[in-house]
């Protein structure tokens, strides 16, 4: 998979330092001159010896720790010299906190979705790892850094040097069952129009053609408002959004998109009451048959297993886009939740060697066959079991533009606030006029607030 990536990750130096006191690694600081970073520490050979203390914190999420549990248990046979420990938890971010400000960090760390980890980078709490992706690969040919897509490696770097690994990828799009579709003749979209008259043909049947799980509304704004604004203005106009450049809310992009959500509203092809429902609530009424489709990423599976039967189909396509928008049709949304080495673990030669082993091609095709998730290792696809992920699998490796929706992890304050207004809208409370105005509001006073770290596309 070889394909631009648009989201080259930078931080405003100068901002920074107001924010965290000290400057960002490898930027340029107040005084002028450029603070070395250094390379890291290089992973050793596959057959290198380990010995000491190894130390595993991670976020235990929908995955659960099983799998590397078992990981690590596997490494530490090849190095009975090395004495392992691994410890999740659905939290893990609030034990691991206090920890890196004490300096008690562990040797490798997967601290889940509350963890600031770009603050962590500009406070030079985290190791840079090019050095070790620059060494050889753990059961492949090349280098380690060879193993991983390059974009997906992109999103975790700061000019120009990584300190984020992914593992795991989500992509982000909608879903529709094909055994339904099949029943009653239809197909999915493939742009708005289409979706549309396909709207109306699902609600005269009597079904709600979409829902969707209204009290996250992070699932809308990756599902509808982003691909659609992107659809209309290109990869430019999301650009200009993430780097809170003035008036990029009220450009003709992101009015559109709201414009789209409001038409769909207003012609009742949303399920009634999906607003107040949660996730798992919005997508059982899918499941079931109650609505024919749905925005949710590729985790859809997994939190539904235990409500499909052998007549569920799921089928993953893209948002459908606009038609002659600027936008690249085949653009989507992807995410990772990364791993990371502290600056102070202390053993991180033996953290990098087990990361490596953990995302060695045969590892990582054994991850995606039982978690039923892609991931960012090349080659990793050839461990998918279910017809479920084949579909996202050809849409990722066709992709021209797989981008990051940075502005969730930057700008909690202003995410949640366009989150809010997303909601006021679809209650009828905001025009989409009115919406745009408010988050360009919320995200003028983001750039204007000396004290919250700016980061950069």
């Amino acid at each position: 998979m070889n394909r631009p990536f648009i989201w080259k990750l930078g931080i405003v130096s100068l901002a920074a330092v107001a924010a965290f006191g000290c400057a960002p690694v490898g930027t340029e600081t107040s005084t002028g001159k450029p603070e070395p970073a250094g390379a890291g520490t290089s992973a050793p050979a596959a057959d290198a010896k380990l010995a000491g203390n190894l130390e595993v914190q991670a976020f235990k999420g929908g995955f659960g720790i099983d799998f590397y549990e078992t990981a690590l248990a596997e490494f530490g046979e090849k190095h009975p010299e090395l004495k392992t420990k691994i410890e999740g938890d659905p939290r893990v971010w609030e034990r691991l906190k206090p920890r890196m400000v004490a300096g008690d960090t562990p040797d490798l760390m997967f601290p889940g979705w509350g963890m600031d980890h770009w603050s962590l980078i500009a406070d030079n709490q985290l190791m840079p790892l090019d050095a070790a992706l620059d060494s050889p690969a753990d059961g492949a040919e090349g280098t380690w850094r060879d193993q991983f897509l390059p974009d997906m490696l992109q999103i975790g770097q700061v000019d120009g040097k990584t300190y984020l690994l992914p593992l795991y990828v989500n992509l982000n799009g909608w879903w529709y069952d094909k055994a339904v579709f099949d029943k009653n003749g239809w197909k999915p979209p493939t742009n708005f129009s289409e979706l549309k008259t396909l709207c109306a043909a699902v609600k005269a049947k009597g079904m709600a053609p979409i829902t969707y799980q209204g009290k996250y509304p992070y699932y809308m704004i990756h599902g509808m408002l982003l691909p659609w604004a992107y659809s209309v203005g290109g990869a430019d106009a999301m650009k200009a959004v993430q780097n809170l450049e003035p008036g990029a809310w009220k450009s003709d992009s992101m009015l559109q998109a709201a414009k789209m959500i409001v038409e769909l509203r207003d012609l009742g092809y949303f399920q009634k009451g999906a607003t107040a429902m949660s996730h798992t609530e919005s997508q059982a009424e899918f499941v079931i048959g109650r609505a024919a489709m749905i925005p949710c990423g590729t985790w859809l599976y997994s939190e539904m297993k235990d409500n499909l039967t052998d007549k569920n189909q799921l089928t993953f396509f893209l948002p459908p886009p606009v038609e002659g928008g600027k936008g690249d049709p085949s653009a989507l949304i992807v995410s990772i939740e990364p791993w990371m080495v502290p600056a102070k673990a202390k053993n991180p030669e033996a953290a990098l060697a087990f990361y490596k082993y953990m995302t060695s091609p045969a590892i990582a095709a054994q991850f995606v066959s039982e978690k039923n998730t892609l991931t960012a290792i090349k080659g990793s696809e050839s461990g998918i079991k279910l017809d479920v992920l084949r579909q996202p699998a050809a849409l990722f490796a066709a992709s021209k533009d797989a981008w990051a929706w940075q502005v969730r992890d930057w700008y909690k304050p202003l995410h949640t606030e366009i989150e809010n207004a997303l909601t006021s809208m679809l209650n009828g409370e905001l025009t989409p006029e009115q919406f745009v105005e408010r988050c360009e509001k919320a995200a003028e006073a983001t750039r204007n607030d000396p004290n919250i770290a700016k980061r950069t596309l």
